[in-house]
Parts: structure tokens; C-alpha cells; sequence
């Protein structure tokens, strides 16, 4: 009984178990071989809050591509998966769901209690993310998978932190911090996003104390001016010279603060005189650092007003703003306001807008870190694909400021820093010490903050490996290959990965950083839940297959650049796996015997057709095109060129060219055909694989097995080798003449639908070629047999061409086929009569428009003007027709 492919492509009925398959035996899995090279890839974790959206089935589907073709290639390839605790992600989603089940704060419940159901949270939620991979393909080494806040991963943290600190890279300190007032916790600079607003400036009048000049002041944060502590100008900005060293009053708050001269104020700007307000602005605690100003804040954790403010107290910032600048105007201190663009900090979780605040926070030094960093990229160590990222890269590095690595949060890695509460000793250990170090009290307290989730995930690459410990998969794994991520998170994730690694393992975590950009939707907006434009991968595997979903992302993007998501392109890519299908099916059908056996099949060189030839080459060519791209990244090119060879080649000629050899008598070439036929498609399933996993699996699975290797018993494609390039087969002859003959059946077809004569109508050509007659000869039976022409001649001589006939060029010959041979002359000449009738009346319409005087003398000289073009046009169109009519009408 014949065994086939079902007659209807339909994903549904084979990607979950062929998935599960692929599990089951084993197939993901990665084993230290010293007699092969790793190939290894870290996933970057996922939240565990999150759900599969398509920035991660990109992302991913990347990833897949590269890990299944370096495992054909012969690799022992790792694709390490896992997931990110993700500190404020995580604790938003537990204090909500305790608020709105039980009624409760987290300070009701303490902190042990809190994170008893943070973690019950994270077990009935925290696999969510992983399971939907498995919809997507992913070949992750599931057996190996990590979480940020794993015993070992924790290890690793309070490693790193315990070793920087001993060196002097982490300190505790008072220092201005970016502050989100909703998520209670400060942020590192990498986790605000700066994006420009409508704003004002307002000018306000600050009276000198000595009744002399006042000074006048531009502010777009008034509300902070409680806390002001001078004024600044530049020291070269002569407007102000005799005011430095002098007082000014703060308005209506009456306290004096001085003038004071600062490179920072740029004369050139608003009036060049800018208050500092040290607590509340990066800038201004740098220049009250250097001017030993006191450091006030007026500003609260939650963004309300403190005792500063006064009567303001209380009040949430903004509205402070409105009060005091309605206070400030009534006593006559507002000297005028005008609007601006502004840029401003947004917290990247909940996009409140930022504070800057002066709080003791643990910090990491980063100027001796990011050094060697910032040499793995210039040096070579570390490239960027496309390599203009690295500008990106190295600005971030060479622009950094101190990481603020603590966050007011219990869920999370808690710092690893412990307080005597008799002495006050500060003790940074591994494990909680016993007693204090220094006074042997046993009254010690751990300190509260918890760390930045990018600390953790710095880690990621050497942790999930077994860091700190010397671990056969760290030694063999490690260093990774490549990093896949996309471009908005380079300074979020690889520059600290790079710098975190060059410090513990003294090299490089990757060779190469794959940059990828967004998916958009179909008018290039980011996708977001505020615009509710958001595409569920999910909803469109569940529709068009997990297959043309990944085809529609790795052929839809070029490395660096946005995408947008259209459906027609998902369409396509859906088509193209239904064509395959179809084709498969076909070839599988003719394979086999009533039985269900496999006929004979020979692959015999000497008996290769000049079809088999050319599509060996073809494909031969297609292999080592793609590899070339694969290794350069380029894998829109790759992935477009497999299209082409199986779509425009092997179905739409191969199989036909070989069609009829199939349904012919001579068996001894049915076996070189069918043996052609399996080892090309075998080759092209190989080369789409890395792309579109299940349906080449599928069909793979109904080709003979071929050699069976100790390495690939089951005969999976998955763990089957990639094709290699062999200069051998590439045929050239072969593939000139297959060539020849298809740009001329191409141009023969052109003529039939132009001339709208049917496929099946049979047709006599003229071929005229010079010197490459032999050339154009050798096509005939392909011209003959794909074309329907019935007979053909060859000339030299263009004498011999019949009068009335349609033409087309092509490389090295001319192509003319006799009208009559083409027409119907009845059907074209009541066609044409059509055609003229339709004319006439638009030739009339245009006339009585130009000889309406009413229209002429009120219409606008270009209308006027167009009506006339369009005269000509049509007139012109009338008379061909009406000469070609007269034309058919003698042939009738």
C-alpha cells in the first residue's frame, strides 16, 4: 500500500508531534565530543512574566537557524535556554495579584512570606514562556535549561559581587541616582529610556541680596528650586563677571544662595545663568561636587513635595508646579515662559517619569572595567553584525558612569553585604557570616536591597556553564560563538556580559554580536499594548504554521534593520511550504510501487540527462550560495535563495522536464530519474531545514533512508549532515544549454499571453540565430516538449520568416512565431471591434469637453491642457486599432 504525504498541507497534523519526537530521542541534545567543535548559543532568558511575542519569535527563530545548521554541519551545537527572574517585572505582577486576592501590601505579609508566593508565583508561571518556544522549534538543549535565580546562577552572583568588591570595583555609596517614584526603586542608566517631549521653559527673576543686578534664570523643573543652592555662570561669560562671588535670594522662599563661576553653563543658552540644584540633576551634583555644596532634596520617594517646599508639602510634584508658578507669577518673579522640547527619563517598566536623587546606593566603578571592553572591540576580539553597531557599543563604554546595581525590591539576588548592629561593620561575604568580623556580636543584619537584574544576566554566558566552578561544560562550551539580540539592549546586556566576562574569564563571552531589529506592524509602528497593535505568534502558527512564520521572519529582515509584518508576506511563505508539500508528494507517489515499495532507483552518472545535470549543478550552486551567506549572517539572503531553487527550479522546471521520462517506457532511465529526483530534494530539504524544521522533517520522512549512521540511527534530518559544495557538479554545458531553453520557452510563453493564445494551442516557431546556432539547436526538444511548438526552424537567413508574425529576443537568438499560428481572427476581430467602438466615444468625449466654451473658459490651464494630451493618446490608439482591424478582417 502506497505510503504519501497527506493530500492537504496542514501543519496542525504533524508540528506537535514531530516536535515531541525530536525530544524524545534526544535530538537537541548537546555532548562534549573532543573529536568535534562546539558551536554554542546562550538564549537571552526571557522574563518569566512574559508571554511569546514576536520580538522573541525573531529573536529565537535566529538563534534556531544558526544552532540546527551548525548541528548539520557536524557541530556539537548548544543552544542553552533559560529564563530571567526579572526583579520588577516579577514583583509588580506577586503585589498585584496579593493585592487583588487578598487585600494586602507586601509589608503585611514580610518579606519571607512575600517571596514564599514569589516563587509559588514562579512555578505556575514561570514555564509559561518556555513551553510556547516549543511551538516556535526551538532546539534548545531543554535538559540543560537555567534560571537567573538557580542555585548555581546565585552562586555565581554573589561570586562576582564578593570579587569586585575585594578589588575595590564595588563600593556603597551617597550618590545621585535615576529614582522611579512608581516602581519605588532606582534604576541604572541603561534602564531609562530618553525620549523628547513638549515642555516649557520658564524665566524667573532671582534678586541679588544687594539690591544691585538681579539675575534672570531659565528652568524646566521649577518645582525643584526648594532646593537650589547657587547660581552658576560660565567663568568667560562676561554679562556675569561682577556678579560671581555675590548672593542672590531664592524668590519668595528668601533664602541666599551664591553666584558662582562653573564651566558647565553654556553662555549660548537661555540667559547662561543656571540654577544648581545638586540633589535633583546629574549635572548640578557634579558642579555641586566641585563647589562643596550642601545637598538638600525636596522631593520625596513617591514624587510628593518634603518640608522643604513649605506650604507645598505633600503635594505631588507637578502639582507643586502649578501652584508655585502661579505664586511665583502673582509676586511678579515669572518673567516669561516659552515652550520647548525636552528630553525626559521614563522608567523602562512603567514609563513614570524619573527622578534623580541622592540616595546610599551599591555601585560598580566602571572606568577600569569598560578599558578592556573597549579594546575587545577595537582589537577584533568581539565584532558586531553589521559592524556599525560597534559605534553604539564603544559610545556606551566610553561614556559610562558608575553602575547603580541596587534596587529597593525583595525579589531578587539580596546583596550579599551584612551590618554588625553594635559596631557597624560592613562584611561582603559569600554566606551570611556568624558574628562581626570585627566586634564578634552575633546581632547582624543583611542588607535589604536586592540586585539589578542585568547583574545577574552579565552573567549569563560563563554561569549557565557552571561558573564559578571549573565544570567539563564551561571548558568545553565556553567561550559562546555568537549573541543574537536585538538592538535596543545592546548597552543593557552585551556590554555588561563583555566586560563581566573579560573580568572573570578573561576573554570574550562571544566572537560575534548578531544585531537584529524590531518587528513593526504594516505601517512601522512598534508594535505596543497602548496602540493594540501587538501580533500573537501563537495566533499565527495556530493559522498559517510555525514554518511560514519563521520563513516570514529570517527572509523578512536584514541584520540591523526593522521589519514590518504584513500579512501577504506570511501568505506567501505559506504558499511556498504548500508548493513543497505538493511537489514532495508527487515525487514520493512516483517513488513507490502498488506495494508501497520503493522502485529502483540508479543514480548512474554516465546516464544523467542534460535536466539531471543542470538541476544537480543548480542545487549544487544553491548549497554553497547559502552556506557563504549563512557564515556572513546574511540569512534573508540564504533563505530567498532556497526559495528560488525549489520554488522556480525543481518545481516549476524539474519536474516537469522530467515528467514524461516518468511515465515512459524505459525503465533503466526511470531509475536515473527517480534516483535525481530524491537526491535533489534531499539536498534542498537540507538546505530549508534550519529555516522551515517541521515540513522538511515531514517529507524527509517519507524519502528512503540512504546511509544510516551510528550518529543518526532514527534517519532524522535534524542530525543529518548539510550538503557540501562539489565543484565537480556544476555541469557547465549542461546548464548553458538548460538555460538557453527556458529563456526561450519563457519567451514563447510571453508571446502566447500577449497574443492571449491558450497554452494547449499548438504553434510553429522560427528561431534566427548567427553564431550560436549549435547552441540554440541543442534546446530544441525542451523548446519542442515545454513550449507546445510542434515544429521548429532553424535559419541564418530572416528572408525565410513569414510576413505577420510576433517576436522576442533572446542571448544569442531571435524568436518569431507566425500570427495566424497565434490567433483567433474571429474572436480578435470582434475584440478589436470593441476596442474601436470604446475609442471613438472617448475620442468624442474629449472633442465636446474642448469645444464646450463654457469649460474652456473657466477650467485651469493644466485640466485644459491634459484634456488635449488625452486627445492626441486616444486618437492615436484609434488609429492602430483600426489599421490592425482592417488588417484581420482580410485574413477572415
Amino acid at each position: 500500500m502506497e505510503r504519501n504525504l497527506a493530500k492537504t498541507y496542514n501543519p496542525k497534523d504533524f508540528e506537535d508531534r514531530i516536535y515531541e519526537m525530536w525530544e524524545s530521542k534526544g535530538a537537541f541534545r548537546a555532548e562534549i565530543d573532543k573529536d568535534r567543535k562546539p558551536f554554542t548559543i546562550v538564549m537571552p532568558p526571557p522574563n518569566i512574566t512574559g508571554q511569546l511575542h514576536m520580538g522573541h519569535a525573531l529573536d529565537q527563530t535566529l538563534q534556531d537557524v544558526l544552532t540546527r545548521w551548525k548541528r548539520m554541519q557536524g557541530y556539537s551545537a548548544l543552544w542553552l535556554p533559560g529564563s530571567d527572574h526579572a526583579s520588577i517585572a516579577t514583583e509588580v505582577k506577586v503585589v498585584n495579584k496579593i493585592r487583588e486576592e487578598e487585600g494586602l501590601e507586601k509589608e503585611d505579609l514580610g518579606r519571607e512570606e512575600f517571596l514564599k508566593r514569589a516563587w509559588a508565583w514562579k512555578e505556575e508561571y514561570g514555564g509559561r514562556i518556555t513551553k510556547q518556544c516549543r511551538k516556535l522549534g526551538d532546539s534548545c538543549d531543554w535538559e540543560r535549561e537555567r534560571f537567573t535565580m538557580d542555585e548555581g546562577c546565585s552562586k555565581a552572583v554573589r561570586t562576582l559581587f564578593v570579587q569586585l568588591y575585594e578589588k575595590g570595583l564595588i563600593y556603597r555609596g551617597n550618590r545621585l541616582i535615576n529614582w522611579c517614584p512608581t516602581c519605588r526603586t532606582s534604576l541604572s542608566d541603561a534602564e531609562v529610556e530618553h525620549e523628547d517631549k513638549n515642555g516649557k521653559y520658564w524665566y524667573f527673576r532671582y534678586d541679588a541680596s544687594d539690591g544691585g543686578e538681579p539675575v534672570v534664570v531659565a528652568t524646566s523643573r521649577p518645582e525643584t528650586m526648594f532646593a537650589d543652592e547657587a547660581i552658576a555662570v560660565h567663568p568667560d561669560d562676561e554679562r556675569y563677571a561682577d556678579m560671581v562671588g555675590r548672593k542672590v535670594i531664592l524668590p519668595i522662599v528668601g533664602k541666599e544662595i551664591p553666584v558662582i563661576a562653573d564651566p558647565y553653563p553654556d553662555p549660548e543658552k537661555g540667559t547662561g545663568a543656571v540654577k544648581i540644584t545638586p540633589a535633583h540633576d546629574p549635572n548640578d551634583f557634579e558642579v555641586g561636587q566641585r563647589h562643596n555644596l550642601p545637598m538638600p532634596s525636596c522631593i520625596n520617594e513617591d514624587a510628593t513635595m518634603n518640608g522643604l517646599a513649605g506650604k507645598y508639602e505633600g503635594m505631588d510634584r507637578y502639582e507643586c508646579r502649578r501652584a508655585w508658578v502661579a505664586d511665583l507669577e502673582a509676586a511678579g518673579f515669572l518673567v516669561k515662559e516659552e515652550d520647548k522640547v525636552i528630553p525626559m527619563g521614563e522608567c523602562y517598566r512603567c514609563h513614570t517619569t524619573v527622578e534623580s536623587m541622592l540616595s546610599d546606593q551599591w555601585f560598580v566603578a566602571m572606568e577600569e572595567l569598560a578599558k578592556p571592553a573597549i579594546e575587545a572591540a577595537k582589537n577584533g576580539d568581539l565584532e558586531h553584525v553589521p559592524d556599525r553597531f560597534e559605534k553604539i557599543y564603544l559610545h556606551w563604554l566610553e561614556e559610562i558612569r558608575d553602575w547603580c546595581i541596587s534596587r529597593q525590591l525583595w525579589w531578587g539576588h539580596r546583596i550579599p553585604a551584612y551590618y554588625c548592629q553594635e559596631c557597624g561593620e560592613l562584611m561582603v561575604a559569600m554566606d551570611a557570616p556568624d558574628k562581626c568580623t570585627k566586634c564578634g556580636s552575633t546581632d547582624i543584619r543583611q542588607d535589604e536591597d536586592v540586585l539589578d537584574t542585568w547583574f545577574s544576566s552579565a552573567l549569563w554566558p560563563f554561569s549557565t556553564l557552571g561558573w564559578p566552578e571549573k565544570t567539563p561544560d564551561l571548558e568545553y562550551f565556553y567561550p559562546t560563538d555568537v549573541l543574537v539580540t536585538g538592538y535596543d539592549i545592546i548597552f543593557f546586556w552585551v556590554v555588561r556580559m563583555v566586560f563581566s566576562a573579560l573580568e572573570t574569564m578573561g576573554e570574550v563571552p562571544f566572537k560575534y554580536v548578531y544585531v537584529h531589529g524590531l518587528v513593526r506592524d504594516a505601517q512601522g509602528r512598534k508594535m505596543s499594548k497602548s496602540l493594540g497593535n501587538g501580533i500573537d505568534p501563537l495566533q499565527i502558527i495556530d493559522q498559517y504554521g510555525a514554518d511560514a512564520l519563521r520563513f516570514m521572519l529570517t527572509t523578512g529582515i536584514t541584520p540591523g534593520n526593522d521589519m514590518r509584518f504584513k500579512t501577504d508576506k506570511l501568505e506567501s511563505s505559506r504558499n511556498f511550504a504548500n508548493k513543497l508539500w505538493n511537489a514532495s508528494r508527487f515525487v514520493i507517489m512516483n517513488l513507490q510501487d502498488e506495494e508501497g515499495s520503493f522502485r529502483p532507483m540508479n543514480f548512474d552518472e554516465a546516464r544523467l540527462k542534460d535536466e539531471d545535470k543542470w538541476i544537480i549543478s543548480r542545487v549544487n550552486e544553491a548549497v554553497r550560495y547559502v552556506t557563504a551567506a549563512m557564515d556572513r549572517f546574511d540569512l534573508a539572503l540564504a533563505g530567498q535563495r532556497v526559495y528560488d531553487v525549489i520554488w522556480n527550479e525543481y518545481c516549476d522546471w524539474y519536474i516537469e522536464l522530467v515528467k514524461g521520462r516518468l511515465y515512459g517506457d524505459d525503465e533503466d532511465d526511470k531509475a536515473v530519474a527517480r534516483a535525481v529526483l530524491v537526491k535533489v530534494l534531499k539536498d534542498m530539504l537540507s538546505i530549508l531545514h534550519p529555516f522551515m524544521p517541521f515540513i522538511t522533517e515531514e517529507i524527509w520522512s517519507y524519502l528512503p533512508a540512504g546511509d544510516v549512521s551510528e550518529d543518526n540511527p532514527d534517519n532524522l534530518l535534524i542530525k543529518s549532515a548539510w550538503p557540501v559544495y562539489d565543484e565537480a557538479l556544476t555541469y557547465e554545458a549542461e546548464v548553458e544549454k538548460l538555460e538557453t531553453a527556458m529563456d526561450a520557452i519563457r519567451a514563447i510563453r510571453n508571446i502566447r499571453a500577449e497574443a492571449e493564445a491558450a497554452p494547449s494551442k499548438k504553434l510553429r516557431a522560427f528561431i534566427y540565430a548567427d553564431e550560436d546556432m549549435d547552441k540554440v539547436k541543442s534546446a530544441e526538444r525542451y523548446i519542442s516538449a515545454m513550449a507546445n511548438i510542434t515544429e521548429i526552424t532553424f535559419t541564418k537567413d530572416k528572408a525565410v520568416l513569414p510576413e505577420d508574425v510576433m517576436s522576442a529576443v533572446i542571448a544569442g537568438a531571435e524568436i518569431y512565431i507566425p500570427t495566424d499560428d497565434l490567433l483567433d481572427y474571429r474572436a480578435e476581430f470582434e475584440r478589436l471591434s470593441k476596442e474601436k467602438k470604446r475609442l471613438e466615444g472617448e475620442v468624442k468625449r474629449v472633442v465636446g469637453k474642448l469645444s464646450n466654451e463654457g469649460f474652456v473658459s473657466k477650467a485651469p490651464e493644466k485640466v485644459i491642457e491634459a484634456e488635449r494630451e488625452k486627445k492626441i493618446m486616444y486618437e492615436d490608439m484609434l488609429a492602430k486599432v483600426t489599421e490592425r482591424l482592417e488588417s484581420v478582417e482580410k485574413k477572415l
